[in-house]
């Protein structure tokens, strides 16, 4: 019993509306690895929760008093830069939800998605460090950012070797660190080197911030 709880993924749920976040975790708590550390209203509650609990990922409203969801992130990711996020939101505005993954969300979920597609996003965003639903599909990121609707934030410091184009490409198609070990026959350890340098090369917070940096630079197209 110990060894299960130690693989559970633990959860903090943010939101004001109090029946949508009680239904969430009433689904969230039927996922045998699911653990809902706590809930709360605001950012403000989040960021005093996550100074006494241990947690790896957060479901967040973007629409709170407060501390808004935008706001709340900008803390989580300064103070506890190991803490996963995925935005809970009604809005599918696509230069928004760029934004968004910009600022260093892991994923972004509607309010109106089915328990599966949140179960998914969940488990994507723990085991791979990002999700894009149905809505932030790739081909739709690739093509805001080749209409220009939206530039990148990135950075362009040194060109990325043949190596790391691999694990960028790898990174793309959501395979976690021990699946891209695996597929280039390299140990877990060596290919998280390569995707800290991906990070420092780029200026990218996240994987998903790998993922739409070389969707913007034609590194990748999705199918």
């Amino acid at each position: 019993m110990a060894s299960n709880a130690q693989t559970k993924i633990k959860l903090a749920l943010v939101d004001d509306q109090v029946m949508f976040r009680r239904g969430l975790a009433m689904l969230l708590h039927d996922m045998p690895d699911v653990e809902v550390v706590f809930e709360c209203a605001n950012g403000k509650e989040l960021l005093t929760g996550l100074k006494g609990n241990a947690i790896d990922l957060v479901l967040l409203d973007l629409e709170m008093p407060v501390m808004n969801g935008v706001e709340a992130m900008r803390a989580v990711k300064e103070k506890h830069p190991e803490v996963k996020i995925i935005v809970l939101s009604m809005h599918s505005d696509g230069k928004r939800i760029l934004q968004l993954m910009e600022l260093g969300a892991n994923g972004y979920v509607p309010k109106t998605a089915e328990p599966d597609e949140i179960e998914n996003a969940i488990r994507a965003v723990a085991a791979s460090g990002y999700h894009f639903s149905e809505l932030v599909s790739r081909a739709m990121l690739l093509k805001l950012v080749r209409k220009k609707h939206v530039k990148p934030v990135y950075n362009d410091l040194d060109p990325l070797t043949e190596r790391e184009l691999e694990v960028v490409r790898l990174i793309c198609q959501e395979l976690t660190t021990t699946e891209i070990a695996g597929r280039l026959i390299l140990s877990p350890r060596t290919v998280e080197g390569y995707r800290n340098n991906i990070l420092q090369k780029t200026g990218a917070r996240n994987s998903a911030g790998i993922a739409v940096y070389a969707m913007s630079k034609g590194l990748y197209t999705p199918e």
